[in-house]
């Protein structure tokens, strides 16, 4: 059975920091495409960052870029994303995915943490 667990969300002042923790039971993440996605409130699930299945490129969204960074310990199973300068804009819920090939691409979800940046 496959679980993904997401954790480190929470309340933080706009220009801090948070990072969000994604550990993996069931499947690795190494070998795997491993993606962070958010949805905040009456808007659509939007990718936030990603890292590549045969090495450890990353790719960003433009709003994230330079403020955000995509990470996995293979060793722990686990992806983080370290998000800094962190802005209003930002408070959504955030979802792991990791994607595995199989006989096709099959997606696994965790179920979410909050991110609120209020003052």
């Amino acid at each position: 059975q496959v679980q993904l667990v997401e954790s480190g969300g929470g309340l933080v002042q706009p220009g801090g920091s948070l990072r969000l923790s994604c550990t993996a039971s069931g499947v690795t993440v190494s070998g795997n495409f491993v993606t962070w996605y958010r949805q905040a409130p009456g808007k659509e699930r939007e990718l936030v960052a990603n890292m590549g299945y045969t090495d450890d490129s990353t790719s960003y969204v433009d709003s994230v870029k330079g403020r955000f960074t995509i990470s996995r310990d293979n060793a722990k199973n686990t992806v983080y994303l370290q998000m800094n300068s962190l802005k209003s804009e930002d408070t959504a819920v955030y979802f792991c995915n990791v994607m595995v090939f199989a006989t096709d691409w099959v997606a696994y979800w965790g179920q979410g943490t909050q991110v609120t940046v209020s003052s």
